[in-house]
């Protein structure tokens, strides 16, 4: 099938660049229709709906911050309001603050961690709390996460790595209570990758890099085919499972 999402209606977080941007695209290709949500730049997420809605597809964005989990329930009514229902939901949005500052830091900023944890764990959850109530039969839920959840590698990263490995086990109990619906909940592991941000400092990249298997940064349409498998119609009967999207990372 060359639109395997026909029908279907999808959640994509944080879709205003990146690979949330390759995610709304790839999914609208597959036949879905698209909403998905940004927190700053109404320019880039309408920039992302022209393209897909010239490509005859349908595609809508909400300004949504998902560190406020209060905010959870309006944007999933908002979703199955313009579009009739939820059968695909992607948790792709996360920030990364304060990297390399290690546990006892004097001079870390507390407050940004504690934002980075309501955005990549507690918002996460909120969301996918209110979407479970909605998502039709056989829906699907896709959880972005890191190699970082499963080995960290360097200091200064334990706060990401830790709410990266915290929703990765909340997928998995997901799983187990959403399957008797036949709606599955998977993680997808995503790498190093080209998302427009300003790249490391060379000798740090090279170092980054000697540590995969593919010693290479990935592109965010790489990572998107991930989570459009675990969207579609051959992934049913895959579900609690971590996908490695990262390049070897963890081999």
């Amino acid at each position: 099938m060359s639109k395997p999402l026909t029908g279907k209606v999808a959640l994509v977080t944080g879709g205003s660049g990146g690979l949330g941007a390759s995610t709304v695209k790839l999914l609208a290709a597959q036949g879905a229709d698209v909403a998905f949500t940004y927190v700053s730049s109404e320019t880039k997420a309408q920039a992302v709906v022209d393209e897909v809605r010239s490509s005859g597809a349908k595609a809508v964005a909400f300004r949504s911050d998902q560190a406020d989990a209060s905010r959870a329930p309006a944007l999933i009514a908002e979703v199955v309001t313009y579009f009739g229902g939820l059968d695909i939901l992607v948790n792709n949005a996360a920030i990364s603050v304060e990297q390399g500052r290690t546990v006892g830091d004097p001079d870390a900023d507390i407050a940004e961690l504690d934002r980075m944890h309501a955005t990549n764990y507690a918002g996460v959850i909120a969301v996918i709390r209110v979407a479970a109530r909605v998502l039709r039969d056989n829906g699907r839920i896709i959880t972005v996460s890191s190699g970082l959840a499963t080995r960290v590698g360097v200091p200064g990263l334990a706060d990401y790595a830790a709410t990266k490995a915290g929703i990765e086990s909340y997928t998995k109990g997901v799983a187990r209570d959403l399957g008797g619906r036949g709606i599955t909940a998977n993680v997808v592991q995503a790498g190093l990758m080209e998302s427009g941000m300003q790249p490391p400092d060379p000798e740090v990249l090279k170092y980054m890099l000697s540590g995969l298997s593919l010693p290479r940064i990935g592109h965010p349409d790489e990572m998107a085919a991930a989570i459009a498998f675990l969207a579609g119609p051959t992934a049913s009967y895959v579900t609690g499972a971590v996908l490695d999207a990262h390049g070897g990372y963890n081999a």
